[in-house]
């Protein structure tokens, strides 16, 4: 009876093994996978002097569509130095099929171009490695005027970018921020988004998010 009872305990665990090595094929378990990554949005953003000046989420970040990216925050002054960003769509699937976005850098109407890094309109890559377009340099203290930022985005679809802007200080440093609470300005086909960025020696600075809609 012992023997028996062995035999069925050894047919029964071998019978399993074989079971679940044939769930799932392992190349049909990584398409799964594959499919699951969705486009995301990326922003770069570092010091190039005293760090104090370009604050929150510092360094590389992507956020995935329907999501937002953590809060950069310009509060560039007297201090030394200044802060580089860049902007990428990835596209892993070809989600965004058709869509072409741009984000444009200039000295404001009458201010110092020195403020203002790299001016002109960059092109927002769309790739399916993660990569960022042109950076751009903020360096806006106490000469006359600041820098905006336009963001624009063409597509065959409702796909946009939403923008949310805001000030935590004196907001005349943030140009066209929204009153509180905020919330997010849609960039589409309809639609551009320009960011005023003019801090100085005043109180506070200015805050950007940034989110992928797709549709």
């Amino acid at each position: 009876m012992k023997g028996i009872t062995r035999r069925i305990l050894v047919l029964s665990a071998a019978a399993a093994t074989v079971a679940a090595a044939t769930v799932v094929p392992a190349p049909l378990a990584h398409a799964r996978t594959g499919r699951l990554l969705s486009s995301q949005i990326g922003i770069q953003f570092d010091p190039d002097g005293d760090p104090g000046q370009c604050g929150g989420r510092t360094g590389e970040q992507w956020a995935s569509a329907g999501n937002v990216t953590d809060v950069i925050r310009f509060d560039t002054d007297s201090r030394a130095g200044g802060c580089r960003l860049a902007f990428g769509l990835y596209d892993p699937q070809g989600e965004l099929g058709g869509v072409s976005a741009t984000y444009t850098f200039r000295a404001t109407p009458g201010g110092d171009p020195a403020q203002c890094g790299n001016q002109g309109t960059h092109q927002l890559p769309i790739t399916a490695s993660r990569s960022f377009g042109a950076v751009i340099r903020i360096d806006t203290d106490n000469l006359q005027g600041g820098c905006d930022l336009t963001f624009a985005l063409t597509s065959p679809t409702s796909t946009s970018i939403g923008v949310n802007y805001t000030s935590d200080g004196d907001r005349a440093q943030c140009g066209n921020a929204p009153l509180p609470p905020g919330g997010f300005s849609p960039v589409g086909n309809d639609s551009a988004f320009p960011v005023r960025i003019d801090t100085d020696d005043r109180p506070g600075g200015c805050r950007l998010q940034l989110r992928l809609n797709l549709f």
